[in-house]
Formats: C-alpha cells, sequence, structure tokens
C-alpha cells in the first residue's frame, strides 16, 4: 500500500485586505501603544515594548523598531530580551556588524545565558571565524547541554573543520525535533508558501538574495534530520536548495523521499543534482560537443600524502601540476595546486578529509598570462551572464581576483555582461546549452574558460552557485542590471511553479 501524497495548499486570494493574520497583528500594535499609554513604570512597560518593538519588524516598519529599541536600550542598557530581540533586528536588516555588538553586550551582562552566545556565534560562523563562533556554541552547551541551536552550530563548525563525524553527532542532537523551522513573514498581501529544503552540513543554495519575505512564507527543512511521520508544512511549492552532490547524497536521498509525499511542484529535482558530483560531472558533461572537462578520480589521502602517492599517480596517468581537493568545500577552501612530485605529500597531508579529488589542471589563462573564469547562470531553462573574473593566480574567485583595481578587467567584464554570445563565441554558447540540457536544473551555475580554439574549460557546474549582490561602490554600477536580471528571473520562476500547484 503506497502513502497518500499530501496535497499542496491552494494559492491564496490576491487581494490582501482583509488577510487574517496581517490584521491580527496591526490589531495587538494598537493594542500595545494602547497599554503603553497607560505605563506605570520603565519596568513594568519593558516587556509590552519589546513586543511592540519586534511586532514592528514583523510587520516591516523595521526603522520604528529600530528606534524602538534604542529608547528602551538608554533607559534599560542591560535589559537582556531587549539586547536580543535588538540584535535579531538587526541581523534582518543586514547590520551585521551592529548585531554583532549588541550580542556582545548582552553576553557581557548575562554570560550564562545561552542564547546570547549562539546569536553571536551564528554570526560569526556566517563570517567564516569558525574558532571564535566555537567558542560561543560550547560556552552555550555549557550552559544548557541540551541547547539545540548550540548543536546545530557547532555541528557545522565542525563539518566545515573536516570532523564529519563528530558533526553528525552534534547535528542528530540539534535537530531532533527541530528539523522544520518557519522563518518570519513581513508582507501585506497572503505569502507564497514554499518549502526550502536542506542538509544539515553545509552544501547548499544561498537563497538570502532572492527570497524576499515579504512575498514568501519559507519552512525550512533540514531532510537528512527529519522525522518522516511528522505533517508537512502547508505549502505551494518545493524549492530544494540542497546543491552538492559530493557533500549532501543522504540528504537528497531524503528529500527525494520527502517529495514523494507531496503534489507541489518541484524546483531542481534532488534525483537530478545528485548527478552532478564532479567526477560525475567530469564524465558526462566530457562528451558534449566543444566542452573540455578535467579528468577526476577519488584517491584515499593516505595514499596521496604516504611514500607511494607519487606513484600513485603516475599508474593513473595524471602529470603535474594537477589540482588537489577536499570533496564538499566551496569558495576555493581546500582546494590546492601541486606543482610537482616532491610537493605532492606534504600538500595531500595538508587538506582535510579521507579521500581527495585528483583534478587535471586546465590551463586558462590567456595571452597575457591572467587566468579568467566565466560564471552564467542557468534559472528556468535559460542562460545568464553573472561575472567575469580575471586574476593572476591559478585559484580564480571574485572576491580575490584582480577586478576591484584593474579598469581595463572591469571593462572587459562589462563586454561579457552585455553580449555573452560575442565574447565567448559561438562554439563556447553551444556548449553552454549542451551543459544546461544535460544538467536539467531549474536553478544552477557553471564556471569555465574558454581556450584559444574557442572550446569551453569546465570547472564546475553544480546548483550551489551564489549569485552575490555588489556593495555600493561605484565601480560595480555596471554589474547591477545583469545581477537584476538574475534575481528577477528566479523570482519569477518560483512565482511560475507557484501558480502551477
Amino acid at each position: 500500500m503506497t502513502a497518500r501524497k499530501q496535497n499542496a495548499t491552494s494559492p491564496p486570494a490576491a487581494d490582501g485586505s482583509g488577510w487574517g493574520p496581517r490584521l491580527a497583528q496591526e490589531a495587538r500594535l494598537r493594542q500595545l501603544e494602547k497599554m503603553l499609554v497607560h505605563r506605570r513604570s520603565d519596568a513594568d512597560a519593558a516587556d509590552t515594548e519589546i513586543e511592540r518593538a519586534v511586532l514592528l519588524g514583523a510587520l516591516d516598519r523595521r526603522q520604528e523598531a529600530q528606534q524602538a529599541f534604542i529608547e528602551l536600550l538608554q533607559r534599560l542598557p542591560t535589559h537582556f530580551s531587549a539586547l536580543n530581540e535588538f540584535g535579531t533586528l538587526l541581523t534582518s536588516m543586514g547590520a551585521i556588524d551592529a548585531a554583532c555588538r549588541v550580542y556582545a553586550e548582552a553576553i557581557t551582562h548575562h554570560p550564562e545565558n545561552p542564547m546570547g552566545h549562539v546569536n553571536l556565534a551564528n554570526l560569526l560562523l556566517r563570517a567564516n571565524k569558525h574558532e571564535q563562533a566555537r567558542g560561543h556554541y560550547e560556552a552555550a552547551l555549557k550552559a544548557d547541554p541540551d541547547h539545540a541551536g548550540a548543536h546545530q552550530g557547532l555541528g557545522a563548525v565542525l563539518a566545515d573543520n573536516g570532523d564529519r563525524d563528530g558533526a553528525q553527532e552534534h547535528f542528530r542532537k540539534g535537530f531532533r525535533g527541530h528539523a522544520i523551522s518557519t522563518l518570519p513573514y513581513r508582507g501585506t498581501k497572503p505569502p507564497i508558501a514554499l518549502l526550502q529544503l536542506v542538509s544539515s552540513g553545509g552544501g547548499n543554495i544561498p537563497t538570502a538574495s532572492f527570497l524576499d519575505d515579504c512575498v514568501f512564507l519559507t519552512s525550512v527543512i533540514v531532510t537528512d534530520h527529519l522525522d518522516p511521520s511528522l505533517p508537512l508544512p502547508p505549502h505551494q511549492l518545493i524549492f530544494n536548495t540542497i546543491g552538492d552532490a559530493d557533500l549532501c547524497e543522504p540528504a537528497l536521498e531524503a528529500a527525494t523521499r520527502l517529495i514523494a509525499r507531496s503534489s507541489a511542484p518541484v524546483i531542481n529535482d534532488p534525483g537530478a543534482v545528485m548527478k552532478t558530483g564532479r567526477i560525475s560531472n567530469a564524465h558526462r558533461l566530457g562528451s558534449v560537443p566543444g566542452v573540455v572537462t578535467p579528468r577526476t578520480i577519488a584517491i584515499p589521502r593516505d595514499v596521496l600524502a604516504g611514500p607511494g602517492g607519487t606513484d600513485t599517480i603516475a599508474d593513473r596517468q595524471f602529470s603535474f601540476p594537477l589540482l588537489l581537493r577536499s570533496p564538499g568545500y566551496h569558495t576555493g577552501r581546500n582546494f590546492i595546486i601541486v606543482e610537482n612530485a616532491s610537493d605532492l605529500p606534504a600538500a595531500a597531508a595538508s587538506l582535510p578529509g579521507s579521500d581527495l579529488l585528483v583534478i587535471e589542471y586546465l590551463d586558462a589563462r590567456g595571452p597575457d598570462g591572467s587566468a579568467r573564469k566565466f560564471r552564467v547562470m542557468m534559472i528556468g531553462g535559460k542562460i545568464y551572464p553573472l561575472h567575469l573574473a580575471i586574476s593572476r593566480d591559478w585559484k580564480v574567485h571574485y572576491f580575490t581576483s584582480d577586478m576591484a583595481d584593474k579598469p581595463d578587467h572591469r571593462l572587459e567584464e562589462a563586454k561579457f555582461l552585455a553580449d555573452m554570445p560575442a565574447v565567448l563565441g559561438d562554439k563556447a554558447t553551444r556548449a553552454l546549452e549542451g551543459i544546461r540540457d544535460a544538467l536539467g536544473l531549474d536553478y544552477a551555475g557553471i564556471d569555465f574558460g574558454v581556450n584559444a580554439d574557442g572550446d569551453l574549460l569546465l570547472f564546475e557546474a553544480n546548483a550551489t552557485m551564489v549569485i552575490a549582490v555588489p556593495d555600493n561602490d561605484e565601480r560595480w554600477a555596471y554589474r547591477r542590471t545583469a545581477i537584476t536580471r538574475i534575481l528577477d528571473a528566479v523570482v519569477a520562476m518560483i512565482r511560475q511553479k507557484a501558480a502551477a500547484a
């Protein structure tokens, strides 16, 4: 007997004027403001003022909420709830440095309260300050050994440092009974309700730049720790944001089982994502006309670091220079070049993980000696140019490249963004289309170079690509139209999928 599928919720009416939850929030705000008119003392009013400030934030009146917290803390500067909720508001506004200072102040006055430690640690982890984050997670667990958020965060730190087994122990404790969370919604109309599927150990698509909390009501589900007996939250569609096939196989398998319980449309079928591992991509995408993929194999780290490592490499017909990579890491972390055989043992020993990927080096340098890495996004079957990074280093990432200091590099990127086919040529453009068709993903990206023959040199093709929005520096003005076009395409795709529910 098969399990009955859970129906997706129907799209709500477009007219939000009578939407119950919003009306209830506004009514509660008026009630709180009347209560504050008759307050007897600051101490009596503090909880009411905090609730009012939090509600202002929930109604997307964030500047008013910020001012309300400031006025309260001027009178009660050590009040934990006021500090903690103010930090949460600042985080939602993107004022991360200010939020860190507020959480630090809460910890100074309330060192035994685990919540302040966890909230600060979460922001430190986001900034890749792993050791500082770990210290605060451990302090929180010392105060409360069962604190779910502290276990979740410490698991993330350990996973990022390569201790996958230790991470899983904390994930089991942290997500037991906490695998589903619903994010705040601040819209004035009925939302588009979606399930966002994630993996506990990372490898997920960053969605903050396009899942607007004034449009989408998002329920986040950690699939690899979900109790399958629990009902799914109401939803119109499912967005599988688990993107790293090399890292997230258990989560993708769990996502497949979850999706079978629903009739809702799905963005990024987990089965298609599971085919995008680096070794798999090297095999199947190498058959696409015009695509050159690097030979890629997995070899135990101990073998490569041992006395027979160079012989193993020679037996597999690799030559130097070659690349070594620990699976499951991004933004160039734990990814190195090995120039010659004598460097192999120390290089392998320096990387985490039981197995390492040995990758053929594809030379993406142009006539000027600089390496070029293009990135395009594939959204709803269409290809959009996202960026071109140029660097003297072999490992090209936009945030560490030479773009900021080189006007001629920015001009070259602007030409790519304005007319991608003209810059890449017909051969590479058709190769991108072939990769898109082979991947079969609704949301994905491709990192690549182009050689002198016009072939596409494939570096990476999967769903975990970041659409990074540039800061307000005028040097990046030329990039904003292209990035806005991609973000609009993502939102349009999600809306279209939801409308099909």
